[in-house]
């Protein structure tokens, strides 16, 4: 111990310490100096311009949201309200094959790419334009970022229903890996959609390839979540196996009612392929899912909320039953007449949400959809939930092992160095919530508000967020791609 009194910028006073590895709570002072965590333990000798009192409280690390379409949001939304109030200080973007960059659209942007904004949102031709972008933007999480799949099509083929040329895929490889080089985390696929599923495994696999000399990641949102869920997880394996990359299977699910109570089952084949190859996944805690409006799946057997419809935007919030009822048509044809439009779907069990949930292998991500004027209410709930229904009301899972799938675990998959575990020497994001107040307010009905219980955020040691105010300043910047910590096998 120093005679002399240490100092730093902000002192944290007894707070539960969850350091982001699943071990339980200890009470801790934590200090933080020029961004960075400088010390933690009994700190009564230390000085510090500002001293915030914890009493009992949870601190974390700052949540990672690892499923994110927030790529165009961190820039034109930089105050990112819907994700700050939750406690995430960081968020991964392109994911599901869609990535705003780099991209270079000749006409506008197709089918799910449109999830991200209109044609003027995609301007940024290279990655490292959309880094310079985010930096200069400043928002008030940092973001780290995926390279798509549909996105590397979309440059480089007219026509997306077909597979790829060898020499298109000679110039999406070029992409990509100058891409990895400007700190890409890796590629993503969203191969349900029709803009990729024409894509070949071999086309995956080739792209994928490059992944491996640069230590980055495969995320993928398979190629079906509904009967033939089993063979699209078999494809995803592939490709990491042949590529040599860890796999992240992007919100796993058990979608449609045929499928209903199949969790079990496909967290077997999860855990058999864990044992021959780094493969994770994620998964938001709700059993409704929403992207845009799929003709696929308007089949009668589930029910569809209508979130957004640009021929129709009066039919916002409205069930697609009601409409086709409204206007005397099929459902189909209701769906037809409403595109380009979104949905939200409910079609999981819940008894498959909760498995999945608690799987040890299961991050959090909340696929929230920030252009939406309807969202899923996952885009300001999916974190505070997962704490306070799930782990605190329901006892499915410990706070400690939430914490740990919102922070350590992601950081380390993804390669996000020093962050994600409270640690001198780490980046200072954290977040101070109240175990016994942390909840999600955000509905279906009215899904734009904050969770409560959340009552401090800091972003590189930079107080963003408190007692339901946003900070004077806004402290995120772009992360580029890490070294993974350990072998991949031991990560995952």
């Amino acid at each position: 111990m120093h005679s002399h009194p240490e100092a730093a910028d902000t002192l944290i006073v007894g707070a539960q310490l969850y350091d982001g590895t699943g071990v339980p709570p200890v009470e801790r002072d934590i200090a933080l100096r020029a961004g960075k965590i400088v010390a933690i333990g009994n700190l009564t000798n230390w000085l510090a311009e500002e001293i915030v009192e914890a009493n009992g409280r949870a601190l974390a690390p700052g949540f990672i949201d690892v499923h994110t379409h927030d790529d165009t949001a961190v820039i034109h939304s930089p105050q990112m309200l819907p994700k700050l109030t939750q406690g995430v200080t960081t968020v991964i973007v392109g994911n599901c094959g869609i990535s705003a960059a780099p991209v270079t659209l000749s006409g506008a942007p197709p089918d799910p790419m449109n999830l991200l904004g209109s044609r003027e949102a995609f301007c940024y031709p290279t990655f490292a334009a959309y880094v310079a972008a985010v930096n200069a933007a400043r928002p008030a999480v940092n973001v780290a970022a995926l390279v798509g799949h549909t996105a590397l099509r979309s440059n480089q083929m007219a026509q997306l229903g077909r597979a790829a040329s060898p020499a298109e895929l000679a110039r999406m490889s070029a992409q990509l890996e100058e891409a990895l080089a400007q700190g890409a985390l890796g590629l993503s696929s969203g191969l349900a959609y029709g803009s990729a599923c024409a894509a070949p495994v071999a086309e995956i696999v080739a792209l994928a390839q490059l992944l491996a000399a640069a230590g980055a990641i495969y995320t993928t949102h398979l190629r079906t979540e509904f009967d033939a869920i089993l063979e699209a997880m078999e494809e995803a394996y592939q490709v990491g196996q042949q590529a040599r990359v860890p796999v992240v299977i992007s919100h796993l699910k058990c979608a449609g009612p045929a499928n209903w109570g199949r969790g079990t089952e496909i967290l077997a084949s999860l855990e058999q392929a864990r044992r021959l190859q780094p493969v994770g996944c994620d998964c938001y805690p709700y059993s409704r899912s929403s992207s845009t409006l799929d003709l696929k799946q308007v089949t009668g057997d589930i029910d569809i909320t209508i979130t957004w419809s640009q021929p129709h935007p009066g039919m916002a919030g409205k069930l697609l039953g009601e409409i086709a009822a409204h206007w005397q048509t099929s459902q189909l044809e209701a769906a037809q007449r409403l595109q380009p439009a979104g949905a939200v779907y409910h079609n999981m069990a819940e008894d498959d949400v909760r498995r999945i949930l608690a799987h040890p292998a299961t991050m959090i991500g909340s696929d929230g959809l920030p252009h939406d004027p309807l969202p899923h209410p996952r885009l300001w709930g999916a974190f505070p939930r997962v704490l306070g229904h799930y782990a605190r009301d329901e006892g499915l899972l410990s706070l400690q092992d939430a914490v740990r799938k919102m922070t350590g675990l992601s950081a380390r998959r993804f390669g996000l160095a020093q962050r994600g575990e409270v640690r001198v020497g780490y980046h200072a994001d954290l977040v101070l919530f109240d175990q016994a107040r942390v909840r999600d307010v955000a509905t279906f009905d009215a899904p734009e508000q904050s969770a409560a219980g959340i009552d401090a955020v800091w972003v590189n040691g930079v107080l963003s967020y408190r007692d339901g105010q946003p900070g004077s300043e806004r402290a995120g910047h772009f992360i580029a791609r890490g070294a993974r910590a350990a072998s991949a096998v031991e990560v995952f």
